[in-house]
């Protein structure tokens, strides 16, 4: 037991001194000229009002959605119990968690962006350690508040001398809470980041011919504070979230079966090796004579996993019984190594797979930049097709992922082959964050005024953080997909349900409502996208023509009004579709039953797999089309091959950064709604159902 938890703390407690070390890192560099500081104080100030003013919307949702869960969630099966008051702290914890290490994230990469800007006037070498050593900070105190929560919580509970089962389905709360502010920070974020962007595109690039990052453009700023709140916040709440709630599911699982602190919490003990292993890694990654940005971020991921593999070979036969058994079968430590290794393995190539369909130095984004010679309609035919063809590997990978480790380990195996996709989240967060602030340099420089040598240093940073970021994508719908899985299972296994019957109309009706639901979500937010993008449009234009001398350089724009429309329309627009998530699990399970509910999270599974790989690659393929010849090919920037390449970004701009990142939140959150919301359904279910 002591050795167990000293694992666990001592993982925690390197994991945060490591992220001061790397704040005070980022810190300590300079920040430029004072006209660079001008400008990255407006970026900062807009994200952090954006926050202040999302979270002031998330506080409440917590208060009363935690207030339903203390009131409503006493399990009939343990009466001697209120179930419903312990699930409510674990859900206000993992929400209050999950808010402080996006709020460390989105602070330390607002400071990086331009300190990595001013070291790009010298060398892209310590430019490149600027903006990748923030976006370690956001890895290393996301996954270790992620640990620490849940170690806290099983020693908490435990003094009150819960049962093992119950103990560890009240946790699951934390892993709701987790997943609720992703869903916030995900959709919220992605409205944000894409009406400023589209809208800025639209008008700056295509109707006054002005470059990306143009000072004059009065969305410039807006778009710069997206990248942000998108990429930082969002998806460092996402992939909290899956890291929580993929936990969560294997402990439950696991207290059917373990009675040892060490294979209880072996859930927990994989994310503590990860921490120890990525740290490892941050000190070997470094550019090198080629100055191969992309190179060195995946060889630090490769590494990563090789370091967390074997060291999961060592440990698990330690941690784990030799043998046990599960639902009637007997499975083998070294069988749950291997279902963890697989979901690792599967992750990395989801990762490849990624990347050739979204970089644009394979073919597949080539041909997009090809077909934009004849205008902006074969552009967007041709990534829309990318899309959809490059939906078929990553999902065969997580089928066979899903049967293997099924065949190792039975549905424990399911739940860790999720933590062992995630079991590198430290690394991959970091390689993800690092893109917004190399985005976020560049914007700064092309305003600053600096030479082109700088830009150029930016470019090749941020060339890489565009390919990151979209491997960052394939990596987190791959590990939502499994996640909201294993999350299923344990929902079976806390119900108590053996079989789902597909021939029953009641489940097939559930299939069918929840197959749709990806789909009017994604409505909903790319909807959303359009009417506040309108309104970012509306502004730039009516500033371009009120303000004189504006579009010569004589004039400045109204900042700030950009990014206060876009704040206020996104948090509007953020209400309807996460209201859609969170009732539609537990009204399908109150009015019409289990079987109904099961019925929904297979299909809304099934279905949002594709649709949010399909929006994900589609998107990420057109903006890297256009960069693609914006280096000079197919007559370069300005031109009417450029401005087609321009609509077919500003078409994926939304599939990518808020639709397709939208259903992961959406996939994970209904499956551990239906897991936590089980006391309710035992109560109540199926009240429409004769």
């Amino acid at each position: 037991m002591e050795t167990t938890l000293l694992i666990l703390f001592c993982s925690i407690i390197i994991g945060f001194l490591a992220a001061v070390y790397f704040a005070r890192h980022v810190k300590s560099a300079d920040a430029g000229t004072p006209k660079m500081q001008e400008i990255a104080a407006a970026i900062h100030e807009g994200a952090m009002a954006f926050l202040h003013r999302e979270y002031k919307i998330i506080a409440i949702f917590i208060i009363l959605f935690g207030a339903l869960i203390g009131f409503f969630l006493d399990h009939p099966a343990t009466p001697e119990i209120n179930e419903g008051i312990f699930l409510a702290i674990s859900f206000v914890l993992g929400a209050l968690c999950s808010l402080i290490a996006g709020y460390i994230g989105m602070k330390i990469s607002t400071l990086a962006n331009v300190r990595t800007a001013n070291a790009a006037r010298k060398d892209i070498k310590d430019a490149f350690m600027i903006a990748f050593r923030s976006g370690s900070v956001m890895g290393l105190c996301l996954v270790s508040f992620a640990v620490l929560g849940i170690t806290m919580l099983y020693l908490a509970y435990s003094l009150f001398g819960l049962p093992q089962e119950v103990l560890m389905e009240v946790i699951t709360g934390f892993g709701l809470g987790a997943s609720s502010i992703a869903l916030f920070c995900r959709v919220g974020g992605g409205i944000y980041t894409k009406a400023a962007d589209v809208g800025g595109d639209l008008v700056g690039k295509i109707e006054k011919g002005i470059p990306e990052d143009d000072p004059r453009n009065p969305a410039v700023v807006a778009d710069n504070v997206g990248d942000n709140v998108g990429d930082v916040a969002g998806m460092g709440a996402d992939l909290f979230g899956s890291c929580a709630e993929s936990t969560c599911a294997a402990l439950v699982i696991g207290a059917l079966m373990f009675t040892s602190l060490s294979a209880l919490l072996f859930p927990v003990l994989i994310s503590a090796i990860g921490i120890v292993a990525c740290l490892l890694t941050f000190f070997v990654v470094r550019l090198g004579k080629k100055k191969n940005v992309e190179g060195a971020l995946k060889l630090g991921l490769i590494v990563s996993s090789v370091l967390v593999a074997v060291s999961l070979y060592y440990f698990t036969p330690q941690w784990l019984p030799v043998t046990f058994e599960l639902q009637g079968t007997t499975y083998t430590a070294m069988g749950v190594f291997y279902a963890v290794l697989t979901g690792l393995i599967a992750g990395l190539l989801i990762g490849v797979i990624t990347e050739y369909f979204t970089s644009y130095r394979y073919k597949p984004v080539q041909e997009i930049a090809e077909k934009s010679k004849t205008g902006a309609a074969t552009n967007i035919i041709a990534g829309l097709a990318l899309g959809w063809e490059s939906a078929v590997v990553p999902l065969l990978l997580i089928a066979v992922t899903v049967y293997l480790s099924y065949y190792f380990a039975g549905i424990y195996g399911i739940a860790v082959a999720a933590l062992g996709m995630l079991s590198t989240l430290v690394f991959s967060l970091a390689i993800d964050a690092y893109g917004p602030v190399a985005d976020n340099a560049g914007g700064i420089a092309e305003m600053s005024g600096l030479p082109k040598e700088v830009r150029k240093r930016t470019d090749i940073l941020d060339a890489a953080g565009n390919t990151t970021a979209a491997i960052g994508k394939g990596f987190a719908i791959g590990s939502a997909s499994l996640t909201a899985l294993a999350l299923f299972t344990a929902f079976t296994a806390a119900s108590g349900i053996t079989v789902v019957d597909l021939l029953q109309p009641i489940t097939i009706a559930g299939l069918l409502v929840g197959g749709m639901l990806p789909f009017i979500f994604s409505a909903m937010t790319m909807k959303a996208v359009g009417r506040a993008a309108f309104s970012i449009i509306e502004e730039v234009r009516r500033q371009f023509k009120q303000i004189k001398g504006l579009m010569e350089g004589k004039a400045k724009p109204d900042y700030a009004k950009c990014v206060d429309i876009a704040t206020k329309d996104s948090l509007k627009k953020m209400i309807a579709p996460g209201l859609l998530v969170i009732l539609s699990p537990i009204l399908m399970g109150v009015l019409f039953g289990l079987e109904a509910l099961s019925g929904l999270l297979i299909g809304s599974l099934c279905s949002g797999i594709v649709l949010a790989t399909s929006l994900a690659n589609s998107g990420g393929a057109w903006d890297n089309a256009k960069k693609y010849i914006e280096t000079g090919k197919l007559g370069g920037k300005g031109s009417d091959v450029h401005k087609a390449a321009v609509t077919g970004d500003t078409v994926g701009d939304g599939c990518k950064d808020t639709a397709g990142p939208g259903l992961n939140v959406l996939m994970k959150l209904m499956a551990i709604i239906a897991l936590v919301f089980v006391p309710l359904f035992a109560k109540y279910s199926g009240l429409l159902i004769p």
